[in-house]
């Protein structure tokens, strides 16, 4: 047994090396005195949790999450281009080329409907050449259509008011390609936040989406998402180095008890263990080993925690051989045609391989496909265009309650999604020229109704006991970079406030 001697002025513990963890270290370094020692342990051998920046043929992929948003809902920076600046990389941001989406339906692809929000229409006319909406379900009754407590799931809402062709082909596979969840499953207020306010003043549907919409403007031309050239490890390694944190891979937090003022961490192997006594710690886990550590003196906030369920997805990337001739015109603008072609036939028009003017595409559960979504790298990113015409694509497989299908060998996997691509796309697309299989085993969160109401119950009840413990990450606050990267932030501040020393 060792244990780690404090070197002078207050320690602060950051448990968790992904995003919200790395951002908490940079908010705390930031506002507190330059001697607090800030130590981050990360129980795996990198830092960055889902967000994974890889090779495939010569070539940067993101074997993790691909971009973030650019504006938060205020309509100003979003929290990670933010962080992008605060570290260095403004510079380093890049945004697509494409944002044109398509929908997998019967066996061809249909472009997506504009104006929805998470699939959900405010326009019905949108949205008929995907689906057909129940239109006399949405009426006006006199009153709005949430109470003040109503969380019900996105899917029992939507049929409700617009039926199920609208869920099952819109919805439900936005919902899938974000969460890999189901709609009627997941929590509106935890996944649609903005739906759920405006729901609880509008008295129709598609009102509340029109109102959401409204109040999350975006200028013309603004882009929506960003990405890091180089790839999104280059936001994690800056980061971290911005932290000037000591970090610890490898290091698994065993237990977390309160000692005095502050906390025990016990860490790492049970023959070895280190003990470290710090003045605060941030939580930025996953929901299930916090909700251990928590267990250890807060039962009751441990239980609330632990109850989120986690789905599992692989991403399958492929390269594919060039010419880009050979696989369609993807140096083309197909956009005229997808404008013209939409309208009277709902479809994306092919020519024999990958379209040139789309960045991927979406596939309802209902179609019965092992690929529930696909993005098209070279198309939708000029950064990641090659002058041999190199092909480069993902394709997302699991939903939750799917993990069976995930249980094959990785040359499976690839051959399966490389069929299906060859299917959807209705041509054959040749062998690859490398692949890559990322598997991603209980990562993303599945917000079940009443999500909310559990975390502020959490966290009331810690910040009540024992204020100088907080928690962050995706397992409370919701998915996406910028919401992570807030996340962390949120749960630094509250330390900074409680010890009582910001320097700004």
């Amino acid at each position: 047994m060792t244990e780690t001697t404090r070197a002078g002025g207050l320690r602060i513990a950051v448990v968790g090396g992904g995003i919200s963890g790395l951002a908490a270290a940079v908010r705390l370094r930031d506002r507190l005195p330059a001697d607090t020692e800030i130590l981050l342990y990360e129980r795996s051998a990198v830092l960055g949790g889902k967000l994974r920046t890889g090779s495939l043929a010569g070539s940067t992929v993101e074997l993790g999450a691909e971009a973030f948003l650019v504006r938060d809902p205020a309509g100003g920076d979003s929290a990670a281009v933010a962080l992008a600046r605060r570290v260095g990389l403004a510079d380093a941001l890049v945004h697509p080329t494409t944002g044109r989406a398509a929908l997998a339906i019967g066996g061809e692809l249909r472009p997506m409907p504009p104006g929805t929000l998470v699939g959900v229409p405010g326009d019905l006319a949108a949205v008929a050449a995907v689906a057909r909406p129940a239109a006399e379900r949405d009426t006006d009754e006199g009153r709005p259509l949430l109470g003040p407590d109503e969380d019900p799931t996105v899917g029992e809402l939507v049929r409700r008011r617009l039926g199920d062709e609208v869920v099952d082909r819109l919805v439900d596979p936005m919902l899938g390609g974000v969460y890999a969840g189901r709609a009627d499953e997941l929590s509106l207020a935890a996944t649609m936040p903005g739906l759920a306010r405006a729901a609880r003043t509008e008295p129709t549907l598609t009102g509340a989406v029109r109102a959401a919409l409204a109040a999350a403007p975006r200028p013309a031309g603004t882009p929506v998402f960003a990405t890091v050239d180089g790839g999104i490890g280059r936001l994690v390694a800056a980061a971290a180095e911005a932290a000037r944190a000591r970090i610890r891979l490898d290091a698994t937090v065993r237990e977390l008890l309160p000692a005095g003022h502050g906390w025990r961490l016990v860490i790492g192997p049970t023959r070895d263990p280190e003990l470290v006594e710090v003045d605060a710690v941030l939580l930025a886990l996953p929901a299930r080993p916090a909700a251990r550590l928590l267990g250890g003196f807060d039962v009751a906030a441990g239980a609330l925690v632990g109850r989120l369920d986690y789905a599992s997805v692989a991403l399958v990337s492929l390269a594919l051989p060039g010419p880009a001739a050979a696989l369609g015109p993807l140096g083309g603008d197909l956009a005229p045609a997808l404008a013209a072609a939409a309208p009277a036939a709902g479809r994306v028009p092919a020519t024999g391989g990958i379209p040139a003017d789309l960045s991927g595409f979406l596939v309802p559960a209902n179609e019965g496909t092992l690929v529930k979504a696909a993005t098209f790298f070279t198309s939708k990113w000029a950064h990641l265009r090659r002058p041999d015409g190199t092909v480069l694509l993902r394709a997302s497989v699991g939903r939750h309650g799917e993990e069976h299908l995930l249980q094959r060998a990785d040359d499976e996997l690839v051959s399966a999604v490389r069929q299906e691509l060859s299917d959807l796309l209705g041509a054959g697309l040749p062998a690859p020229l490398d692949s890559s299989v990322q598997r991603w085993g209980g990562s993303l969160p599945q917000y079940a109704p009443g999500h909310l109401d559990r975390v502020a119950a959490a966290r009331t009840a810690l910040r009540t006991a024992h204020p100088t413990l907080t928690l962050a990450g995706a397992g409370y606050d919701g998915v996406g970079i910028p919401v992570c990267v807030r996340s962390g932030e949120t749960a630094a501040e509250e330390i900074i406030k409680v010890l009582g020393v910001s320097t700004v």
